[in-house]
């Protein structure tokens, strides 16, 4: 009888085939972890940009300002602006107003009169790109997040 020789090398070979899947199968679930989170810090930043984008709207609307390159105010017609928060967010924010009159407690005789409301309606988009809302064949790929935030505010 001869004695065989070489299947502890086998086994070996074998322990370390599955040691480097596994090796492999932990450094993918790593990277998406880590993808994932990023992502998730960037959608955060994305919406607290819409929210300033909104806040900025509402100023504007209820101070009757003047929106960046209009001569008049959300009052008179629907308007739309660019807030760029990229040297501190990386986001630029597409905020919109639209407004108009409603007359509240409208009775048709004394002593309740009508109270005429303005009903304001700021829309901000926001993304990393140079305008938003971008189509989908501009996106750039897994680092675009995009949020919206829409206000309905009255005066």
């Amino acid at each position: 009888m001869s004695k065989q020789h070489g299947f502890g090398a086998i086994a070996a070979i074998v322990v370390l085939v599955i040691l480097a899947a596994l090796a492999a199968a932990i450094v993918s679930v790593g990277t998406s972890q880590h993808l994932t989170s990023a992502q998730d810090v960037l959608s955060a930043r994305a919406w607290q940009a819409a929210r300033a984008g909104n806040e900025w709207g509402l100023f504007l609307a209820r101070n009757n300002m003047n929106w960046a390159g209009a001569a008049t105010s959300c009052d008179t017609a629907s308007r739309s602006a660019t807030l760029d928060l990229s040297a501190d967010t990386g986001f630029r924010v597409t905020v919109s107003c639209d407004s108009w009159s409603y007359n509240e407690g409208e009775d048709p005789g004394p002593p309740v009169a009508a109270r005429q409301v303005r009903i304001y309606l700021i829309t901000a988009v926001a993304c990393p790109a140079a305008a938003c809302p971008v189509t989908d064949a501009t996106v750039a790929g897994v680092g675009y997040v995009e949020r919206t935030r829409t206000v309905i505010a009255t005066n």
